[in-house]
């Protein structure tokens, strides 16, 4: 596939993980606190809960994008988990780098974190998917990558640790917050 077809692709994937994303923030409300809706929708406003509107939107679409581009693409699997991996992250050192900045939340600069993330990690998986075709041990390590950050998106919310990432700034609660 053309690099202008695959860029094409994860343009389109942007975009939907930048709308699917934003109406997760409000599924658990609208859902009537439903337990089950909890792990994919955010519960409160922690930080961690804000990684699963990256998380899950991206999954998605990667399992919907995967029959058209597994055959015309290089390193599917590996591109995958490095933009499942890059968003949390660049949410993570984004967020605080300006709270350490500014000292304040601020609903503007969590939009623009949230949408930049979901850039960074497009663009990332853009590069990978359009490289030169990568070892086999790549695809291995990916699928053991992916279990090791699915499992903590489908667990965490209902047994958070008690840490910054896991508190609700609202209300200094973690996870459901009843």
């Amino acid at each position: 596939m053309e690099k202008r077809n695959v860029a094409r692709v994860e343009i389109f994937g942007f975009f939907f993980i930048v709308i699917i994303g934003s109406l997760l923030h409000f599924v658990f409300e609208w859902s009537g606190g439903r337990t089950w809706v909890a792990i994919f929708a955010a519960v409160n406003e922690s930080t961690w809960e804000h990684l699963k509107l990256v998380f899950y939107p991206a999954l998605v679409f990667s399992i919907l994008e995967y029959p058209f581009l597994k055959r015309k693409t290089s390193n599917f699997f590996f591109a995958k988990i490095v933009s499942f991996y890059v968003m949390p992250i660049v949410i993570i050192v984004l967020f605080y780098g300006y709270l350490a900045i500014f000292k304040e939340d601020s609903l503007f600069w969590d939009i623009l974190v949230f949408v930049v993330a979901v850039a960074a990690g497009q663009y990332a998986n853009f590069k990978i998917l359009t490289m030169k075709k990568l070892d086999r041990k790549y695809k291995i390590i990916s699928i053991i990558l992916f279990f090791l950050i699915l499992v903590p998106f489908l667990t965490l919310t209902y047994f958070p640790p008690q840490n910054i990432l896991f508190k609700d700034p609202l209300t200094g609660g973690f996870g459901i917050i009843k």
